[in-house]
């Protein structure tokens, strides 16, 4: 045991070595020491005491009328919102809707927010030194830039009528949160309002309920900030034209919030330039109202998540508690970059966990339709009919949450005080990347002899792996198809590589590396001269070093062909890859010629190393012989190159 801790004190001296060059402070601040803990986080510099370390938990009741509870660091079962303060945590946000229930009393789901929720959060969240973000979103239930739909009892008022209601609504709401002692110090009017606020669309007429609200707050408190909350920080001019149209319809409000997820809207660097451009420009606080990241790709309770997904979403931190925590911190450090006019982040349900773990899904469902535990009910279906109706259901963002699928807090929810001062743990692999290798049936198949890895500071490297040798073998024995083989990480840790193996190619050379290339016959049309070559240029080739470059100042006019021979009879597909750019007027097909029968696909260029593939189909081959081939025509200046033709066999005829 004593060598143990020696080792372990050891570790640790040399983590924090380590933490002297990674999370040492920026010349002119304060000399802070990092502490010592199980996640790293670079301290962050240039936020005071009065930066806002947010969260929204709005589904909380919920929640706990569903049965889940929730623990501090201890294991012991603990009042949540005491947790969240012991972390750093100093600001509440809760969403409110009108009227989130049917005819029949039944809540529509994400945690049914009506004022009376909001009090009993806001209550809670006071009594736990934690200040009130109150959001309203002027809906009955989920408002954002898709749908702004206005409360059942707005529905027929028309601009004037729906401004006293929304003036009315806003300030006895808040009233009653007042009375109730509970210390309100931001109020959102409306929630992700980039096109729409309570069924409005215009934006002078959004500007004018703006105003409405705005004013209900001004009235009762002048303390209170107000907020206007927009999303997609990513698209190029949004935010200053939002903040432009603002100022022209003279609405009054104190900070422009937005939505930050690091898997949809962009770089970090760009949210700061944003927000700066609208602090600077019209002397507004900002803010990031709404941010969120993966910890692992587990789904909890049954009902599907939004992250991650196999496309469309940029995930640039592991997902793991470490990268978790690290994507918070870092969108912390993107609003102190704006500086003074940064006021702060919140984190989006960081406590919306399944209502009832291991993915029980008919248990969830019952509890989800009863408490409105999950983002919507069936009753939704009334006032959603479109979106709710159909995807009713839990969380989409269990595996998003700072605790885990048992109510238990995660090292990442350490965040909030973390960035004050910065933490070190001892050094290790946080995430191994997955291996993808694709081979063809009968070619020597060379296994990567390392992986990898990212370390829980941040800094990545490759470690020695060996493969499980005997699953190995057995893809090569059974040939195509697609194999999972397992691999241990040397140091600990495990990884997994995915093995396809394609059928045999029939191409001979097909990707022009060997130097004898005489199988290929090309041949220039309509009088051209040559106007192409094999290139050795690794840049401009699918695979390996070489393709075939055509250019031509004139015309690209050519045909590239070989003639295949001894084949079983079969239906066979064919596919080449080609890139290029500049042709106007181009005539570009993949083709076969079988028996008496021609079998094309056509095809174009969409720029420099922007690939197509053109696939041919059941080629039908009795004779045993085909010709395989591309034809490329453009205007003269076309350029491109053609590689990696392939041909192989897909089923026999009956």
């Amino acid at each position: 045991m004593r060598e143990m801790n020696r080792m372990f004190a050891r570790l640790l001296a040399f983590t924090l070595i380590i933490s002297s060059v990674l999370f040492h402070p920026s010349e002119g601040d304060a000399q802070v020491n990092p502490v010592a803990s199980d996640i790293f986080v670079k301290r962050v510099a240039g936020i005071d005491e009065d930066f806002i370390k947010g969260v929204d938990v709005s589904s909380i009741i919920a929640l706990e009328d569903s049965g889940v509870k929730f623990y501090n660091e201890a294991g012991k079962k603990q009042d949540i919102f005491k947790t969240l303060n012991d972390a750093g945590v100093n600001y509440v946000r809760v969403r409110v809707w009108n009227d989130p229930y049917d005819s029949k009393g039944r809540g529509y789901g994400g945690g049914n927010n009506d004022i009376e929720k909001a009090i009993e959060i806001g209550k809670r969240a006071t009594a736990n030194n934690m200040k009130l973000l109150v959001d309203f979103h002027y809906s009955d239930f989920w408002a954002d830039p898709a749908k702004q739909q206005a409360p059942k009892a707005w529905k027929n008022l028309n601009l004037e009528e729906k401004k006293v209601a929304l003036y009315d609504y806003t300030k006895e709401s808040l009233q009653a949160m007042m009375d109730e002692g509970i210390d309100i110090g931001m109020v959102q009017i409306g929630n992700e309002t980039n096109g729409g606020l309570a069924g409005e669309k215009n934006w002078e007429a959004m500007s004018q309920l703006f105003n409405a609200g705005s004013k209900a707050v001004r009235e009762l408190d002048s303390n209170i900030l107000v907020a206007l909350h927009f999303t997609n920080p990513e698209t190029s001019g949004r935010y200053a034209s939002i903040a432009k149209t603002l100022q022209e319809n003279e609405v009054d409000y104190d900070v422009f919030a937005s939505s930050y997820y690091p898997f949809w809207h962009g770089t970090l660097t760009n949210l700061t330039s944003v927000l700066k451009n609208v602090a600077s420009a019209y002397g507004k606080q900002v803010m990031v109202a709404e941010t969120s990241y993966t910890y692992t790709k587990e789904d909890g309770d049954g009902h599907g998540n939004t992250a991650p997904k196999d496309s469309g979403q940029t995930l640039n931190y592991p997902i793991t508690v470490q990268g978790q925590a690290t994507a918070v911190r870092d969108v912390i450090e993107a609003v102190a970059n704006v500086g003074e006019a940064g006021i702060g982040v919140f984190y989006w349900e960081p406590a919306w966990i399944p209502a009832a773990p291991d993915k029980k899904l008919k248990k969830n469902q019952k509890l989800w339709e009863k408490y409105g535990s999950g983002w919507a009910t069936s009753y939704a279906a009334e006032y959603d009919p479109e979106d709710a109706g159909h995807w009713y259901g839990g969380s989409a963002v269990d595996n998003q949450a700072l605790f885990d699928f048992y109510g238990r807090p995660l090292s990442s929810l350490n965040v909030f005080k973390y960035v004050d001062t910065g933490s070190v743990a001892p050094l290790k692999i946080d995430e191994i990347k997955d291996v993808s290798l694709s081979v063809i049936a009968g070619e020597e198949i060379t296994l990567p002899t390392t992986v990898q890895v990212t370390y829980n500071n941040g800094t990545s490297g490759v470690v020695r792996v060996t493969w499980d040798e005997e699953v190995v073998k057995q893809a090569i024995q059974n040939g195509v198809g697609t194999y999972e083989i397992n691999g241990e990480v040397e140091g600990g840790g495990t990884v997994k590589l995915h093995l396809t193996i394609f059928p045999e190619n029939f191409v001979m050379n097909s990707g022009f590396e060997e130097n004898d290339r005489s199988m290929w016959n090309i041949l220039y049309k309509n009088g051209t001269a040559p106007h192409t070559d094999f290139q050795n240029k690794a840049a401009d080739a699918k695979s390996g070093n070489y393709s075939l470059h055509f250019y031509s100042g004139e015309e690209v006019n050519f045909s590239v062909e070989q003639k295949i021979t001894g084949l079983e009879p079969g239906y066979y597909n064919l596919s080449m890859f080609l890139q290029g750019g500049d042709a106007n007027n181009s005539d570009m097909h993949l083709y076969a010629l079988s028996g008496d029968q021609e079998f094309k696909i056509q095809t174009s260029v969409n720029g420099w190393v922007n690939w197509s593939q053109p696939v041919v189909t059941d080629i039908l081959v009795l004779d045993g012989t085909i010709t395989i081939g591309a034809s490329i025509r453009a205007d003269g200046g076309a350029w491109g190159s053609v590689d990696d033709f392939y041909l192989y066999k897909v089923k026999d005829i009956n």
